[in-house]
């Protein structure tokens, strides 16, 4: 642990609460997957976990990640100064690429099988890089998601190039046309990388949502996804 983090939190603490008694901070450097920082109060004391990925920031970045994690812990606003100082460096190129290395050593991704019940990913891909991206994308992983999630339709995971699809939709009532939909989304986020514009993550951009307008059923798969 850096000397000095203990003073940080205690500092940001002080500045958010100057009236309540200081509690003990247990702060470190955790060796997560991701830029993940945590904050849980036990025992009247607060035990936080900071990403070692954070190691070498600026105090001025470790206390904005002090202020942004006790803000929420005490459920108070967070000042819009520090979740720009956060959000910028942690959006820096270093430092994302830093991350997507630690991910790929570190995180565990449980790839099932492009192979469902009902329908096959991996042909639905192919099919849908002919007729959209002439066949020029190449293919990652294709993996039904290990849960019928419906809060995760599908994603695409960049550090494990793998594209992970609902096995909600792996049943005969759901329209081939909503399945193509969802992956056709989660290729165009292969195609077109999230990027950071000032301070923010640009997820769907200008070409994203042109392109997206491009599928031939996309309002009849909206609708189908809302009615889910």
């Amino acid at each position: 642990m850096r000397p000095d983090l203990q003073e940080v939190f205690q500092r940001s603490y002080r500045e958010l609460r100057p009236r309540a008694p200081m509690p003990e901070f247990r702060v470190e450097f955790y060796p997560f997957a991701s830029v993940n920082n945590t904050i849980r109060l036990r025992d009247s004391r607060l035990h936080v976990r900071i990403s070692d990925l954070l190691e070498g920031a600026p105090e001025g970045v470790l206390e904005a990640i002090a202020h942004i994690l006790l803000a929420k812990i005490y459920r108070q606003p967070i000042e819009r100064l520090h979740a720009t100082r956060f959000r910028r460096y942690v959006g820096s190129h270093d430092l994302r690429a830093k991350a997507h290395l630690v991910r790929q050593v570190r995180g565990r991704k449980r790839i099932q099988s492009p192979r469902g019940m009902f329908y096959n990913l991996e042909p639905i891909f192919d099919d849908l890089n002919v007729r959209f991206f002439h066949g020029l994308l190449a293919r990652p992983q294709m993996t039904w998601s290990e849960l019928r999630s419906r809060h995760s339709l599908g994603h695409y995971d960049p550090a494990h190039n793998a594209i992970v699809v609902s096995r909600i939709f792996d049943y005969p009532r759901v329209p081939r046309y909503v399945l193509e939909y969802i992956v056709y989304h989660e290729m165009l986020h292969l195609k077109h990388p999230v990027k950071l514009r000032g301070s923010r993550r640009c997820v769907h951009g200008p070409e994203f949502q042109a392109e997206e307008k491009l599928f031939p059923e996309l309002k009849k798969a909206k609708a189908f996804l809302k009615r889910l």
